[in-house]
């Protein structure tokens, strides 16, 4: 069945229904989600949101990407943000120039045979990107690639990979450049699976590439490129974790309140009484807040505005500020019934601590945001 983006709000509702809320807590005991989170995205459409409709995809913009990230954070932060990072590798290659890729591998993605990543992190590169290690070097007809990645979205599972290289280390970011890499093919090594504490859906990890051959058709963008490409790519990650953070927030608010209505204390609901039902507004207003700012950011990407970069640094700042001791205040009014595990919260705060590192660090976001200033 062919979904329309219209439908959206739907499909994620019937998905996290069927596929998120039953199964999460057991893919958190078992430390390892289920290859049926993207199988059954794929079945609604969800693999090709980003791909054009004439390509075989929703045709959604970033907005939608957006909606996907809050609504879906609002049981697990972990499973959209696998989704997300494979379906940005199906986009992609559906704009590919090589037949190939936007014929044969990208059609896989989107119909979950295959899994996607990007791989951009390294041991000793996070935020300093432009230190990655891994080489890239020019032979007959390609290039041989040697390098280990860290902390990468679906490492446990990616079949197909948007990895990037360095080519030429006396260039620093203009020798980066981008490769398709097939896990299946002779060089490539996964590595260790993280057991990240809430994360196990993301399937974070290292893999190894020893003398990997890639063809000249797998260079996805050349040096100088790539690292723009990568770069402009931040925003929107810093974007959508925002996203995933409003989710996270508003489950947590929606959970506190209910409860506040129906558990009386003193003869009397829980959120009549003063003290309690502060510390909610002031998880109101937070969010309210950062709904407004990434939004505003998710906006300006869609126009490929030059601000999104200061917008996306800002909500992702702020994300990272306030969604601990938000989802801390409304465990906190709902007394020990908040630790409960079928409550999802403290699954929330776990994943809160994991947003405030990924795609940049509240520090990191300090030094873009300042760099302003100057501009």
């Amino acid at each position: 069945m062919i979904y329309s983006i219209s439908e959206l709000p739907a499909l994620l509702d019937r998905y996290a229904n069927e596929v998120i809320k039953p199964h999460i807590l057991d893919w958190e005991r078992n430390h390892h989600a289920s290859t049926d989170i993207f199988t059954k995205a794929a079945e609604l459409g969800l693999l090709g949101l980003e791909t054009a409709k004439d390509k075989g995809g929703l045709g959604g913009r970033f907005t939608d990407k957006f909606m996907l990230a809050s609504s879906l954070s609002e049981h697990s932060m972990a499973v959209p943000f696998a989704l997300i990072n494979s379906q940005n590798v199906a986009a992609r290659l559906s704009m590919s120039a090589t037949a190939r890729h936007h014929e044969e591998i990208a059609p896989a993605l989107r119909a979950a045979r295959r899994v996607g990543c990007t791989a951009l992190t390294e041991p000793g590169a996070g935020s300093d990107f432009a230190a990655i290690q891994t080489s890239a070097t020019k032979t007959d007809g390609g290039w041989i690639i040697s390098g280990t990645k860290a902390w990468i979205t679906n490492a446990a599972t990616a079949d197909t990979i948007m990895l990037y290289a360095q080519t030429d280390p006396e260039k620093g970011w203009r020798g980066i450049a981008s490769f398709l890499i097939d896990a299946h093919k002779p060089g490539f090594k996964r590595g260790k699976i993280y057991d990240l504490i809430g994360g196990h859906a993301i399937g974070a990890g290292e893999f190894h590439l020893n003398d990997y051959y890639a063809p000249d058709e797998d260079m996805l963008a050349p040096p100088g490129e790539a690292f723009k490409i990568a770069m402009s790519g931040i925003n929107g990650a810093r974007t959508y974790v925002a996203a995933m953070c409003i989710g996270m927030i508003r489950n947590a608010l929606n959970q506190a309140i209910l409860y506040g209505k129906e558990r009386k204390s003193f003869g009397q609901p829980l959120l009549s009484h003063q003290g309690l039902k502060w510390s909610l507004v002031d998880v109101r207003v937070q969010l309210e807040s950062l709904t407004l700012l990434a939004e505003k950011a998710a906006r300006e990407i869609d126009q490929e505005s030059p601000n999104a970069v200061l917008s996306a640094a800002m909500a992702k700042k702020l994300a990272g500020e306030i969604t601990i001791p938000a989802i801390t205040a409304c465990i906190q009014s709902m007394g020990a019934n908040g630790l409960l595990e079928e409550k999802h919260l403290g699954h929330h705060l776990a994943c809160a601590k994991i947003a405030a590192y990924t795609d940049g660090s509240t520090e990191i976001m300090n030094d873009r945001i300042a760099a302003s200033f100057h501009s």
